[in-house]
């Protein structure tokens, strides 16, 4: 498998094994499959595994990996994982919310160092002009996280610190040019430019190549999360939605994606991948996948390569329409 370098870990695959999947938020699996599925993976060249403490019941995603990885054959990959942190509504002590939900992944993952750990809440506007719940003021996260971020690193409890860059557009860009940066920030990757159920603020378009572009041009690497978007950009949806559910909705709204797929004999999911893959500045595509038939699928876009230009002005005019 391809390598890519992200910065200050080093070289990692070009696709990372997320932890959504393994933790049953896209669609059922089990332990036992699960477990199987991150063998799977490290046999077949991936290094990286992104899981967060949200991912699954009882936090069942980092139970997963830390299974794995106590394997007596287990390899030695990098790990991350990540922390919800907001002050809307009021949070209280950020400095013992970081370190409580730190001990605590890597009390499951079994590990005494995280490789990545990753802020998990969306930036809000700096000016004020939107709420909502469950995020982070820019003060905050300058005066109160950054400073943990860094001091964790300095300790080795932690290799590198990164950003979920999904908050206000205006305030990610700002986070990844304003010094000190991100060691790295996971951003939206997918051929539509689907952010379905992860976009909060209505009155403003959602700006990924934007954040992309303004992250290779600081130095931050990227890991593209949300490559399907939740499954609407695969042949069929995995669980039961409503209709009214983001991914539902966007599901109905990539039906000409589908019949491009289609066209060019291949699978959406497998065109979606290779998508991500050919974005420039992306440096490992998270694959949400649950079980080893999935995982095939995604192995199968990285070893097929970028996609040609021709492809990708298709998709480039399908975005326009959609």
């Amino acid at each position: 498998m391809e390598r890519r370098d992200f910065g200050r870990l080093g070289q990692i695959s070009a696709l990372t094994l997320g932890g959504g999947g393994l933790g049953g938020v896209w669609g059922s699996t089990d332990r036992d499959e699960a477990v199987a599925t991150v063998h799977a993976a490290v046999d077949a060249g991936i290094t990286m595994l992104d899981v967060a403490p949200s991912y699954g019941d009882d936090y069942e995603a980092e139970r997963v990996i830390g299974a794995a990885l106590r394997a007596p054959s287990a390899a030695d990959v990098q790990v991350t994982s990540k922390v919800q942190v907001h002050d809307v509504p009021p949070g209280g002590d950020f400095t013992g919310l970081i370190n409580r939900s730190l001990d605590g992944s890597l009390q499951r993952l079994g590990r005494d160092h995280l490789d990545l750990l990753l802020l998990h809440t969306q930036l809000l506007p700096r000016d004020g002009s939107a709420t909502a719940k469950d995020t982070i003021h820019w003060e905050s996260y300058r005066e109160s996280v950054i400073p943990v971020f860094e001091a964790l690193r300095d300790s080795g409890k932690i290799r590198a610190w990164g950003i979920t860059a999904v908050g206000h557009p205006q305030s990610v860009v700002d986070a990844l040019t304003s010094a000190p940066r991100p060691d790295a920030a996971q951003v939206i990757v997918n051929p539509l430019d689907l952010n379905g159920d992860m976009w909060i603020y209505p009155d403003v378009a959602p700006q990924n190549d934007a954040v992309v572009e303004a992250a290779g041009a600081h130095g931050v690497p990227v890991l593209g999360i949300r490559v399907v978007a939740a499954g609407s950009l695969t042949d069929s949806l995995d669980r039961d939605l409503p209709p009214t559910h983001p991914a539902a909705a966007d599901f109905t709204k990539a039906a000409p994606f589908r019949k491009l797929a289609a066209d060019l004999g291949t699978s959406a999911a497998t065109l979606a991948h290779r998508y991500a893959l050919s974005v420039p500045g992306v440096a490992s595509v998270i694959l949400g996948v649950k079980n080893r038939a999935e995982l095939a699928e995604c192995l199968s876009a990285e070893a097929d390569g970028p996609l040609p230009a021709d492809v990708l002005t298709a998709l480039k005019s399908l975005r326009a329409t959609i």
